[in-house]
């Protein structure tokens, strides 16, 4: 059986609409900017579209069964291959690099990848900024031999602190006990500074939004609220699902009325294409964050990049179509012609999606375009 013949209609989708990019062109003076006069930072590659977790709002159990078609291991790009291209994205701008997945500390031996990327240096000869994101379950045993091989800091994904609500989130009856327990071998590490992700769901787990800023809070720890996204085609994603970050804003407030948090602040943005709203509580204990995709778009400033588990470029977290660089690699492309693909693909970038969703017409089930799995493309 062939690779493509065992790839589910998604997948088969995401594959028949990959383009073909031309290597041959020279690298344009300077470095790159899209057609929004937006710079190429950021990075995050995707390094296995596999987990250990079925959350609805990414990989729901009814579709990602014990019998779906992964990408064969021959799929995958090889450390050594991921590392020619972030050198290639470094040269063009590139100074911030996440691994994602899928859950990427199921990718075997991660560490050697990391090694690798730490060891590129920007053309100033600094490191690049090098993180992780992760469901946590496996930190507690990888957390010190991450940080050893030279990841500088993590992003733990966590739902809720009631038991009850994050196992039933996760859909594998795993317990919060042990992603807090990775949290805690993640700090001894020294991999910091940690933020925590919370995705919150109207009706599921909103109650929790409290409980969550208190904890972190008194663990001098970031805690950012996500708004449910409209990612992939399988979560079954409803607006009305959605509890705006505003309003979660508001209920902090309310605790902080009621004497359960410290006040709080608003920042300003560390760098420009960050894309939470910072607020900082009064006491400096901690901060809180809001990713607000659907309700306060972020596309203008939007500097990232997204590199596939086997080897897609996008533009945009909503894309319907990537751009083929492992076919570059394995046909003998040169350093020189594979900057020269990514930087043309990206100075034609207009992604905007988050900001046009509203003014789009809305699309029947069966008229939709194919969009990008998360777990696949990375969050």
């Amino acid at each position: 059986m062939t690779s493509s013949s065992r790839v589910i209609p998604i997948l088969d989708q995401r594959t028949r609409r990959s383009k073909q990019i031309d290597g041959s062109k020279p690298v344009a003076p300077g470095l790159p900017r899209d057609q929004l006069s937006r710079p190429l930072h950021d990075l995050r590659i995707s390094v296995t579209d596999r987990c250990n977790f079925r959350c609805s709002y990414c990989m729901p159990k009814e579709v990602f069964t014990k019998d779906y078609p992964y990408l064969p291991h021959g799929d995958l790009l090889t450390f050594e291959e991921i590392s020619r291209l972030a050198r290639a994205f470094v040269s063009l701008g590139v100074r911030k690099v996440r691994l994602t997945g899928g859950e990427p500390l199921l990718r075997k031996n991660i560490e050697g990848l990391i090694e690798q990327l730490a060891d590129i240096r920007t053309p100033q000869g600094q490191p690049l900024e090098l993180t992780l994101t992760t469901n946590g379950t496996l930190l507690a045993r990888k957390a010190a031999s991450l940080k050893a091989a030279g990841l500088r800091r993590a992003t733990i994904s966590l739902d809720a602190l009631d038991d009850a609500i994050f196992r039933q989130m996760n859909d594998m009856d795993y317990p919060v006990a042990g992603v807090l327990e990775g949290i805690t071998a993640a700090r001894a590490a020294g991999l910091g500074p940690l933020k925590i992700n919370m995705v919150v769901k109207r009706g599921v787990n909103d109650h929790e939004i409290v409980p969550m800023a208190r904890h972190f809070q008194r663990e001098g720890l970031t805690l950012r609220f996500i708004e449910y996204m409209d990612v992939g085609a399988t979560n079954g994603w409803r607006m009305d699902e959605v509890l705006p970050s505003a309003d979660v804003l508001a209920r902090l407030r309310e605790a902080a009325a009621q004497g359960l948090l410290p006040a709080l602040a608003p920042l300003e943005r560390a760098a420009p294409g960050e894309t939470a709203e910072r607020w900082a509580y009064a006491d400096g204990s901690a901060e809180v964050g809001f990713i607000s995709s659907v309700t306060h778009a972020f596309c203008g400033d939007c500097n990232r990049a997204r590199l596939s588990t086997e080897g897609q470029l996008y533009l945009c977290l909503f894309a319907h179509q990537g751009h083929d660089l492992r076919g570059l690699l394995r046909a003998g492309a040169s350093d020189e012609d594979i900057a020269a693909a990514i930087s043309g693909v990206w100075q034609e970038r207009t992604d905007r999606y988050s900001e046009l969703r509203a003014s789009l017409p809305t699309e029947s089930p069966g008229s939709m375009r194919p969009r990008i799995e998360m777990s696949y493309i990375g969050g």
